[in-house]
């Protein structure tokens, strides 16, 4: 008896390979092995006569059968039941597929095995040959098969042949709009929400240079045709290659699809228990958990990924080197400052020589051979890279050979070197391909140009794109760099752009204003330039950079240097992003460091962990950016800052930038937060070591803050610091001569300095005047608060406001700025000259008079201020 049947979950290809093998096998029973897709299913329904034809398995007689003939499947493990047969001796396999033959499957003694676009197009190909007469159904059925495994016959996996077949098929009456029904069906209330489960959980990381998208969701009972999700999922996103992998029961299924070479699918799955070809395949796993089975699928995708690369892929560049002549001891300087394991040593034409590695300089370190020259210690045996040099053969040596370093040549020039960390970034891709615990979309590289459209005016996206074709002019690589990139990725609307040029920023720049009718400000020393545009706004330019610290807490030495460094010497992983500029890569975002996996999570991270000694105003950063972005600071970055406020660091930083911290802080929108954040890691005794943060501070504090809302509320129209009003609260317990102190060491600009002094020390003895007069008149006239108070700046009023416990001088104050302040005499000085009056004093008291007269609601009219002068001049 001659049996045809597929493998489980059969699909549409199944189907009509099937209806097409039983018109080369007539006396065949066609018979499914497991379960069909939904699609399937429904074609049933709607086409009874078609599953007429189809005998149940359950129904059959396994030991009668003689021949087997499998379509679209190779492989036993997928076949269910039929497998208990295909050892048994006598039995023919005939087997007709178009996946590539791998390790594991059955061995046929008939058939074809062959790459196309669908296993219908091997057999009706064969019905060509035969010049098989098909019904109309039979075509439909057959051209059901080709356009689904062809996507319609746009699949990359195409092929000729499968346009003749179709055509073939539609010569004899295939129906195309009842493919088109079948195919393009609409999703039930389950298929939608798990598509968007899978769409939550997906997740696109970058794999040895190939973007790889895996989705994953979980349910408690079964959900047909995933295939078609995996399809939907695919087009909505434009994926290059997906993973779907859902838990349903005691299964775990995975549908896969892709459009590069890359990434061959069906070979992937294979390691898993399923198969397919290259494009699509699928998979069913038993006896392991959702996550099981994702940590499997990862570990065969980073071995299975594997795209041709070269050298010039993944180098560092541009080199860092040691002139041959150098000592052992300068050579470990250059290492620690520019903290690498290993340096190539050129000579004076800049040839390479040898490799030093900071493990060799150690060990002559210990001997006393500081003095000795780097060319007697180091590695003169060493592989030689071009920048075609294929990456597995770097790999081969660097593992084999336990070596640490291999230069890039091109030329006889040095143009880069492949680290062991380049190589573990390219083959591992830094980061987790799944991740459990996301609750939210992520970004993908592709959707950047959308966040732009999105969230940046027409012009500034228009500017970007400018930026980049500057660059491809001058063929220099042009990004989009930190807060700008972070803070687009966030939904943040950031009008301060960064960009950041692999070569001459100044040069950029001055081509990019000539081209744009700018301006530029540069500045040599650093190689940075401002692009000033004609309506103000600009934009900042910087040569790619790395920096060192020769101390700590000191600033910075600079030198030119590539990207990735560049982005490393930044302070936390969330500012190191940068998107590519230049055309033909507009959009593309680079994430070195796992930003923007920091950035979902909320976490502000260091990328060292001597950052805080090197810089210990990053301290002061880390906070204001955890409290602005409601991020939390990591654990070992809050370790690492403990650490430095235990080793005293803070104490080298100079009063203005600690200042400087302090007032970016005290300028966020909840500085309060900030404030306590600094107090709970014990930062206070930087600022001044007798300075606590008590709860009368707090209080102080907290009292501000309320009294800015109500502020801010009324006079919008009246500018003010309001840092500086935190500031005197932070300082409130703090004597006339220790604030003195403090602005000092801070720093404060002298006559700012003065200014708070003064205003602070006579605004304490104004309002002990003002209860004074309280106690013993039981109120205040208005003139009276006017004249107590006109004097002080809004920030002291403000300070004095919130740390008053006093009610009535609290209303005092608040009347003042409500009512009073603004009140000004109807009478002037050539009123006064008019009546007789000498210039001199007599002026402002009888000016004050007539003020005190209006505030106090005595006058309503210049006349009565006029016959007030009078009476006052009468009684002299």
């Amino acid at each position: 008896m001659d049996v045809i049947t597929t493998h489980v979950n059969a699909d549409f290809d199944c189907l009509g390979s099937m209806v097409a093998a039983k018109k080369i096998y007539p006396e065949a029973l066609l018979v499914f092995s497991g379960s069909q897709e939904k699609g399937v299913r429904d074609f049933f329904v709607k086409f009874p006569a078609v599953a007429a034809e189809f005998t149940r398995l359950k129904d059959l007689d396994l030991n009668a059968v003689t021949r087997l003939i499998l379509v679209d499947c190779q492989h036993s493990s997928r076949i269910a039941r039929f497998a208990e047969i295909v050892r048994r001796r006598g039995l023919e396999i005939h087997i007709y597929d178009h996946h590539p033959k791998a390790a594991g499957d059955l061995d046929p003694s008939g058939g074809s095995i062959r790459s196309c676009g669908s296993s219908t197009t091997l057999l009706v190909t064969l019905l060509q040959q035969r010049k098989t007469a098909v019904t109309p159904q039979e075509a439909t059925v057959m051209m059901l098969g080709i356009y689904e495994d062809t996507g319609n016959l746009t699949f990359p996996s195409t092929t000729t042949e499968d346009y003749v077949a179709a055509a073939w098929l539609l010569e004899r009456g295939a129906n195309l709009n009842e493919v088109a029904d079948s195919i393009s069906r609409e999703l039930t209330v389950e298929q939608v929400s798990l598509l968007n489960d899978l769409l939550k959980s997906m997740k696109t990381t970058t794999l040895k240079g190939v973007d790889v998208s895996i989705a994953h969701a979980s349910l408690d009972h079964y959900v047909g045709d995933i295939a078609g999700l995996a399809h939907m999922m695919r087009d909505m996103e434009n994926l290059n290659a997906l993973f779907i992998v859902v838990g349903m029961g005691d299964r775990i299924y995975l549908v896969a699809r892709s459009r590069i070479p890359e990434v061959r699918v069906g070979e992937i799955l294979e390691e898993l228990g399923g198969g397919g070809h290259a494009t699509a395949a699928s998979a069913t796993v038993k006896g392991l958990t959702l996550i099981q089975t994702l940590e499997l699928l990862e570990s065969v995708l980073r071995s299975r990924v594997n795209p041709r690369r070269t050298a010039q892929d993944i180098m560092s560049a541009p080199v860092k080197s040691i002139p041959l002549k150098t000592t052992i001891e300068e050579a470990r300087e250059l290492l620690v400052r520019y903290n690498v394991t290993a340096m190539p040593v050129v000579d004076v034409e800049g040839k390479v020589k040898g490799i030093i590695s900071r493990k060799t300089v150690e060990k002559a370190m210990y001997h006393n051979l500081g003095v000795v020259s780097v060319a007697d210690y180091m590695h003169t045996e060493f592989m030689i890279a071009d920048p075609e040099t294929p990456i597995t053969e770097i790999q081969t040596y660097i593992v084999g050979n336990d070596a640490r370093l291999v230069p890039v040549v091109a030329q006889g020039e040095l143009i880069g070197v492949i680290t062991r960390t380049d190589l573990l970034r390219y083959g591992y891709g830094g980061e987790a391909l799944y991740d459990l615990a996301r609750d939210s979309l992520p970004v993908k590289s592709r959707e950047i140009v959308g966040l732009m459209n999105k969230h940046l005016p027409p012009r500034v996206v228009t500017i970007l794109r400018n930026l980049g074709e500057v660059g491809d002019r001058l063929e220099l690589p042009v990004y989009a760099v930190g807060g700008f990139v972070r803070d687009l990725l966030l939904g943040v609307v950031n009008k301060d752009i960064d960009v950041t040029v692999e070569g001459d920023g100044i040069i950029f720049a001055d081509a990019f204003a000539a081209q744009y009718g700018c301006r530029v400000k540069s500045h040599q020393k650093f190689g940075t330039a401002v692009i000033v545009f004609p309506d103000g706004s600009k934009i900042d330019v910087a040569s790619t950079r790395l920096e060192y610290y020769v101390s700590p807490g000191a600033l910075p030495t600079v030198e030119r240097s590539s990207l990735k460094m560049d982005l490393y010497r930044r302070d936390f992983t969330v500012n190191t992003l940068a998107i590519r500029l230049n055309s033909a890569y507009f959009g593309r975002l680079i994430d070195f460091f796992g930003a923007n996996r920091d950035l979902q999570d909320g976490v502000i991270r260091v990328l060292h962990n001597l950052s805080f000694v090197e810089d210990p105003t990053r301290v002061f950063r880390a906070i204001r950016f955890e409290q602005r972005l409601a991020f939390r600071i990591a654990k070992h970055t809050e370790n690492l800052i403990k650490n430095a406020v235990k080793m005293e660091f803070l104490d080298k930083l100079g009063g203005r930038r600690l200042l400087s911290e302090l007032v970016h802080i005290l300028k966020e929108k909840e500085p309060l937060k900030g404030i306590y954040r600094m107090a709970n890691l014990g930062l206070f005794r930087f600022i001044r070591p007798d300075l606590e943060f008590t709860p009368a501070v707090q209080n102080v504090l907290e009292g501000v803050r309320e009294i800015l809302s109500w502020f801010d509320l009324l006079f919008l129209e009246r500018p003010y610091e309001r840092w500086a009003v935190y500031f005197l609260a932070m300082c409130d317990p703090l004597t006339d001569e220790q604030f003195w102190g403090t602005c000092t060491r801070l720093s404060v600009a002298e006559h700012y300095k003065e200014k708070l002094y003064e205003m602070r020390k006579d605004g304490a003895l104004l309002v002990t005047a003002m209860e004074k007069r309280i106690y013993s008149n039981g109120k205040l006239e208005n003139s009276e608060i006017y004249f107590f108070l006109r004097s002080l700046t809004v920030e002291v009023l403000l300070y004095l406001m919130a740390r008053s416990q006093h009610a009535e001088v609290k209303r005092a104050i608040s009347l003042y700025f409500t009512k009073l302040s603004g009140v000004r005499p109807l009478i002037n000085g050539e009123d006064l000259q008019r009546l007789g009056v000498q210039k001199g004093p007599r002026y402002r008291e009888l000016l004050d008079a007539a003020l005190s007269a209006r505030l106090n609601g005595t006058v309503s009219s210049k006349e009565d201020e006029l016959r007030l002068v009078q009476g006052l001049l009468a009684a002299l």
